[in-house]
């Protein structure tokens, strides 16, 4: 049996390829061309070369193989050129639904976010059975995630055999690029971070993460959606903890949401000027006004999904930036003491 990942070279999506080849499976990877592929080293995967917008390239991707993992995605809260997104997350998400479906592919996996329900309601925590719709997703990359949620979901109730997953955070070892969620983690590790936003979110292991893709193949439901989750914390509560894991101090300045929105509309302005991409971009403020909390249960009852502390993932995650070069060597020094005390 051979299975295909696609975003094997991202975070979450190595993660999953990893498992995959440790636990004896037949692991092949889509790459582009340019792709930075430090994230498969350490592990057998045959390197196909392809691209989700080439739907020539996902045919002869998915010849012979019987599960895929579609993890790839675009996760940029800026882009100078919004199609960019869409044509990745939408419809590269359309092309290889449509290829798995030629090849007669006998489960495929699919990675959405849970951005897709975490959306404010008045009772109760959001979980898979929270309906919610477009005009409620904030930014583009969650626009085009809800688009591609729904490409696969319909593609479920036309036979193809989905499984919908949907991540909360992940954080860990192994964020290259690093995500959104990383930057923050490298911002406060290097002293960038003055204040923080009174904001939160669910946050998971990413190893754990990865394994639960594994059981959504296993025993998910066709048609059926996923919340791979942990805690719900707060910032504040993760920058505490950080704090605690490198022995810097955590900032104390709860930043009003009116004064980082201007800062955003300002910093947005400069970057458009200079060419560069902003450093607070407007969509993760405007995505902080919402505590994106959730009830991820349902992953333990149908999947038997269960996740690890968060506090080792995020030392896990610490040292891991660290010994890639991520802290400014005053700043890794510090943490390394931290660590040793």
């Amino acid at each position: 049996m051979k299975t295909l990942v696609t975003g094997a070279t991202g975070f979450l999506g190595s993660h999953v390829a990893r498992q995959l080849a440790q636990r004896g499976e037949r692991v092949r990877v889509l790459v582009r061309a340019s792709s930075d592929t430090r994230a498969l080293e350490g592990f057998e995967a045959e390197r196909f070369t392809g691209d989700l917008r080439d739907a020539a390239s996902l045919d002869r991707a998915v010849a012979g193989v019987t599960i895929v993992f579609h993890v790839a995605a675009d996760y940029r809260l800026w882009a100078r050129d919004t199609r960019e997104i869409y044509e990745s997350n939408v419809t590269g998400t359309r092309n290889l639904l449509e290829a798995a479906r030629r090849a007669g592919v006998e489960r495929f996996v699919y990675t959405s976010t849970v951005a897709t329900i975490a959306v404010p309601r008045k009772s109760g925590l959001p979980d898979e059975a929270t309906q919610s719709f477009l005009a409620e997703m904030i930014g583009h990359y969650k626009r085009s995630k809800f688009e591609a949620e729904q490409s696969a979901m319909r593609a479920a109730g036309t036979g193809l055999p989905v499984v919908i997953v949907n991540p909360t955070t992940p954080v860990g070892p192994g964020d290259w690029k690093p995500t959104p969620t990383g930057k923050i983690i490298v911002d406060f590790l290097n002293g960038r971070m003055p204040g923080y936003v009174d904001t939160g979110l669910n946050f998971v292991p990413v190893e754990d993460c990865a394994s639960g893709h594994l059981l959504a193949a296993e025993r998910g439901r066709v048609g059926e959606r996923y919340i791979l989750g942990g805690r719900n914390l707060t910032l504040k509560e993760v920058l505490d903890m950080l704090a605690g894991i490198s022995g810097r101090r955590a900032p104390q300045w709860k930043v009003p949401h009116a004064l980082a929105y201007a800062a955003g509309c300002v910093d947005t302005a400069v970057s458009r000027l200079l060419g560069r991409e902003p450093q607070i971009p407007l969509e993760g403020v405007r995505m902080a006004r919402h505590k994106m909390f959730v009830d991820a249960s349902k992953a333990g009852r149908e999947l038997g999904f269960t996740h690890g502390p968060i506090e080792a993932a995020l030392e896990r995650a610490v040292g891991w930036y660290e010994a890639n070069g991520y802290i400014a060597a005053r700043r890794a020094q510090a943490v390394a003491r931290a660590h040793a005390a």
